[in-house]
């Protein structure tokens, strides 16, 4: 290919690889000399270790899938046949399924961290918008893979959340229909999530490259949300950020087999040891833990379709908060009205799973309609006029000089707040 700048390796293997098909220079331009800001701080870990979660996940999946029977009579025999007769099965089960809890855990902070400190602000309105579809995906897997087991919960929260499209008009019987393959949860659908179980993780891949590939054209943001301004704010990714993930890295591995090995089941519901049973409904029906947030929005009002609209919706509305943060600030460093509101939203956020979590009675009703009230206040009403109406503290003039001069601030900025744009 002529045009292209390639390295030299001292492999000659590697080199002669190279000058055919240059993906060593790519890799090296991509993640060896690739220029990062030098002020990331921890939070920005999390897309790597969203990456090896994702690659762990389909590995023990490939593997799981060996062993399963996608069949309504062997489905949960073949689970505990897994656990208790393959080798190492009890281990690449617990590695799977906590490794779904643990894939959430990374993704949510990783979506949390984007919008405290603004990165899905311009130019990095696709990159956002990827991500976004990233959970979608993430979330569509993993409810296809919960109904597998073909447990007691697995069935039920199968029957129940895919009845929620019947409360569509006109085309929603045919959804359901669709997605059950007859007139109720049964043999086609199992087939059906299985089928697509498989098959999403691969797209999540594709997804995964399109979400670097932009990154790497708009490049990253930072933890003061200001453009770089030259060499001296970057660093080349290699030793210096794959050195900084590591250290993530090890620590997330340690977190993760503590969970595999001594509270595997922690965050598993104890109804999916119970056999699918279409005859007898469990007391309380609850999807995983990662869904629970949604379920709340879902049970708040007492209107089928409206309830399904909002907590379709307040997924859907992370796709337009590009344009409905109106501020021309983008971290929350800078922000210290919104900075408050920031964390008054992740708390609404956690009690909003933990009305999930409880049955729709008492006050756990009021609590999920006053949460699920200000979920939608947050992003509709409160982004789009705090832009507008906040005044944000001074920017720092450029990220090396915040780093190593001292967070000297532009001429003007250190007795003045920076006006709004």
């Amino acid at each position: 290919m002529t045009g292209l700048h390639k390295s030299e390796f001292p492999n000659p293997v590697v080199n002669w690889i190279d000058s055919r098909l240059p993906i060593f220079t790519m890799i090296q331009k991509e993640y060896g000399t690739f220029p990062t800001p030098r002020n990331f701080n921890y939070f920005w870990n999390f897309g790597a270790l969203a990456m090896i979660t994702l690659v762990i996940m389909i590995v023990t999946g490939v593997f799981l899938a060996m062993h399963y029977q996608p069949n309504v009579n062997l489905a949960f025999d073949s689970v505990q046949r897994i656990r208790r007769d393959v080798n190492y099965g009890w281990l690449i089960q617990y590695v799977h399924m906590n490794g779904a809890s643990m894939f959430f855990i990374v993704m949510y902070i990783h979506v949390f961290r984007g919008m405290y400190y603004g990165s899905y602000k311009g130019p990095r309105e696709l990159l956002w918008i990827l991500g976004v579809i990233l959970l979608l995906l993430l979330m569509a897997t993993a409810f296809m893979g919960y109904v597998l087991p073909w447990g007691q919960m697995s069935y039920w929260g199968a029957t129940v959340i895919t009845n929620l499209f019947s409360a569509f008009p006109v085309v929603g019987e045919y959804i359901v229909t669709l997605l059950w393959g007859g007139f109720s949860v049964d043999q086609p659908t199992l087939n059906r999530f299985f089928s697509l179980h498989y098959l999403l993780p691969f797209v999540v891949v594709g997804v995964v490259f399109l979400h670097v590939a932009a990154l790497h054209i708009v490049g990253s943001n930072n933890p003061l949300g200001i453009d770089v301004k030259g060499p001296q704010d970057t660093l080349p990714f290699h030793p210096y950020y794959t050195i900084k993930d590591s250290v993530g890295v090890c620590v997330y591995m340690i977190v993760f087999a503590v969970l595999v090995f001594f509270a595997p089941d922690f965050l598993g519901d104890p109804e999916n040891y119970v056999p699918a049973n279409p005859l007898q409904t469990p007391p309380n029906i609850v999807p995983e833990w990662y869904f629970l947030p949604y379920y709340a929005i879902l049970r708040s009002v007492p209107d089928k379709l409206t309830g399904v609209l909002l907590m379709f919706g307040s997924i859907l509305v992370l796709f337009v908060l590009p344009w409905l943060d109106s501020s021309p600030v983008r971290s929350a460093r800078f922000r210290p009205i919104y900075r408050v509101l920031f964390w008054v939203f992740v708390i609404v956020c956690v009690v909003l799973g933990m009305a999930g979590a409880n049955k729709p009675e008492g006050v756990w009703v009021i609590i999920g309609r006053i949460c699920t009230a200000y979920y939608f206040l947050h992003f509709l009403i409160i982004l789009p006029v705090l832009g507008k109406l906040e005044r944000p503290l001074p920017l720092p003039e450029s990220i090396s000089k915040a780093v190593l001069g001292g967070g000297q601030l532009s001429s003007g900025a250190a007795t003045n707040p920076m006006e709004k744009a």
